[in-house]
């Protein structure tokens, strides 16, 4: 009996220091003052980010707020971009507040996959970003004869502020972009437009799973003069980004991106690839593939067999007409 009155007195004990050190370290609820902005770089650790809270008021304390924050799993979360939060509230709501995109001023997010028009379109919805002077003639970070910026706008989240110019903002963007190349690698292969073009398929066909299977299939026709034969180009050059399936006519199109077509590569990248499909290109898988296709969603299958391939593409129809892909 006295263990469990000795273990039940230190309990107490814990909880009524845990309470004075909250009361010390934290401001308390329904107290909030006025909103400040609060800029989050790109990269910026968490205890960087605490200093900056606590010197403008916004918590009590920077120490209390990264003990509540390593925690709590949605902290890993918090995005760079100018945050509007309140002063004066606790660390969790904080880190709530952090989190809420709609306290994020001029807030874009460019997704992986996404086109150069795609973040044009953004660009010019957003209230923060000036689009009415016309764009700068922009120098792409690996250069390519039609001076495209297509495949160089990094995927992230980005956060303008008011009166920021279209221009100002993409090349904000194609900085990302090259950093994030330096880090990977790309800037010192020796064909790195290539990979970078051929990762812009790999982003569109592939699951994340299979992006090194996908990258050494393309390589592995490219090898031998085949036709890659990708929906993925005929979707970007016809507009019709997003269908599971394309038409026979499709294919018969008259564009240098229509891989059914025209043998080798498009002119330019067709969508802006994450960091994960670009290194699955540098660093493709090992095989002998030269199909695949995605018979139902999350079953991808690849294959140095056409009439494999082919009886795949009759269950791939059998599915797409049920449903499956819905």
């Amino acid at each position: 009996m006295r263990l469990k009155i000795g273990m039940l007195f230190f309990v107490i004990v814990g909880i009524t220091l845990f309470v004075v050190t909250r009361s010390n370290n934290d401001f308390p609820a329904n107290a909030a003052g006025a909103a400040v902005t609060i800029t989050v770089d790109t990269g910026e650790s968490g205890s960087s980010i605490a200093a900056k809270l606590e010197r403008a008021g916004v918590i009590k304390s920077g120490k209390f707020f990264i003990s509540l924050a390593i925690r709590d799993a949605r902290a890993k979360a918090i995005g760079p971009g100018v945050h509007t939060i309140e002063r004066h509230i606790p660390a969790a709501v904080a880190i709530t507040e952090l989190l809420d995109q709609k306290r994020v001023v001029g807030l874009v997010i460019v997704k992986e996959g996404s086109t150069y028009s795609d973040v044009l379109a953004d660009l010019k919805g957003n209230s923060s970003v000036d689009c009415t002077a016309k764009l700068d003639k922009f120098t792409p970070y690996i250069p390519n004869k039609l001076n495209s910026l297509e495949g160089q706008i990094f995927p992230a989240q980005y956060s303008f502020t008011p009166k920021t110019t279209c221009s100002q903002a993409i090349k904000s963007m194609v900085q990302r972009f090259a950093q994030s190349a330096a880090s990977i690698g790309l800037n010192t292969v020796a064909k790195p437009y290539e990979v970078l073009t051929i990762a812009s398929m790999v982003q569109i066909e592939g699951d994340p799973r299979d992006f090194g299977k996908v990258a050494r299939t393309i390589y592995n026709r490219l090898k031998i003069g085949m036709p890659l034969q990708l929906n993925s180009t005929v979707q970007y050059a016809a507009h019709l980004r997003g269908r599971i399936a394309i038409s026979t006519s499709a294919t018969q199109i008259h564009s240098p991106y229509n891989t059914y077509k025209y043998v080798g590569l498009p002119p330019t990248p067709i969508s802006n690839p994450s960091v994960a499909a670009i290194s699955a290109t540098l660093n493709p898988d090992s095989g002998s593939w030269l199909y695949f296709i995605t018979v139902k969603p999350g079953d991808t299958r690849f294959t140095n067999s056409y009439s494999e391939f082919s009886g795949w593409e009759v269950l791939y129809h059998k599915n797409l007409s049920a449903g499956a892909f819905k």
